[in-house]
């Protein structure tokens, strides 16, 4: 069973970046599309960015495109999410979660099999 850990959470001001890894137990990730999901504290789940098993196509949520990029390095079994010109707003529990293949239109998470525990990001001054 594919098993998902994500890093790279933690504090940041306003303006800030960071970049979550999202690493994959075994090296078939590459037959897997990868979303990221965030969880604010009171709010639904949200998918903001999947990225295909060959990396050659991306989806991103309204609200983040142009400040988050996604991108993965599948001989390193890894996923990532840069994220830039942090807001308060995109404070929450990141989650990567994998499906098999592509990337649906939106990044809907009841199409995700496999989920890592979250890393936790927070935007704050």
């Amino acid at each position: 069973q594919l098993q998902l850990a994500e890093s790279g959470g933690g504090l940041v001001q306003p303006g800030g970046s960071l970049r979550l890894s999202c690493a994959a137990s075994e090296s078939t990730l590459g037959h897997y599309a990868i979303g990221w999901f965030r969880q604010a504290p009171g709010k639904e789940r949200e998918g903001i960015s999947c990225v295909a098993n060959r990396g050659d196509s991306t989806v991103y949520l309204d609200s983040v495109k142009d400040r988050f990029t996604i991108s993965r390095d599948n001989a390193k079994n890894t996923v990532y999410l840069q994220m830039n010109n942090l807001k308060p707003e995109d404070t929450g529990n990141y989650s990567c979660a994998a499906t098999w293949g592509f990337c649906s239109r939106y990044v809907e998470s009841a199409e995700y099999e496999y989920w890592g525990q979250g890393t936790q990001v927070t935007v704050s001054s």
